[in-house]
């Protein structure tokens, strides 16, 4: 019986929104702080290992860029894109304290900014990508 991904696999725009949107909540949205609103995610966590964290969570947010060529996005929003992943690793190497540097990523949510490109992109050549299972999404 062969195994089915609960993400899609496939090239198209809508499975790609899936992955993106997957992995936006994977890296800034896993869980909530209990007792605050405050959500995190594992881009945040990562940055509690000193330096590999942090080259951990760039390879992960630079995965949402590599989604993004897939789509054929145009190169300006690709380094608007790059420039958002280079300031959250740069802003969780600057902390020598592994807790303090997790607190700007908390903040400086990279991913959420990516994907609100893509959306964009996706909104404007793919309107179709934004219904997903019947039901119309909302952009915020």
């Amino acid at each position: 019986m062969p195994i089915t991904s609960p993400i899609p696999l496939d090239r198209d725009p809508a499975s790609v929104r899936q992955r993106v949107e997957a992995m936006e909540k994977l890296l800034e949205r896993l869980f909530v702080i209990p007792g605050t609103r405050q959500q995190v995610g594992l881009d945040a966590l990562l940055d509690l290992i000193p330096v590999v964290g942090d080259l951990a969570a760039t390879a992960l947010g630079s995965y949402i860029i590599w989604e993004a060529r897939n789509l054929g996005m145009s190169k300006w929003q690709m380094s608007r894109m790059a420039g958002n992943v280079g300031v959250n690793w740069a802003l969780g190497l600057l902390s020598v304290i592994p807790v303090v540097g997790a607190i700007p990523n908390m903040l400086y949510r990279s991913n959420s900014y990516n994907l609100k490109i893509i959306k964009k992109h996706l909104d404007k050549y793919h309107p179709e990508t934004g219904i997903v299972e019947g039901r119309a999404e909302r952009l915020r």
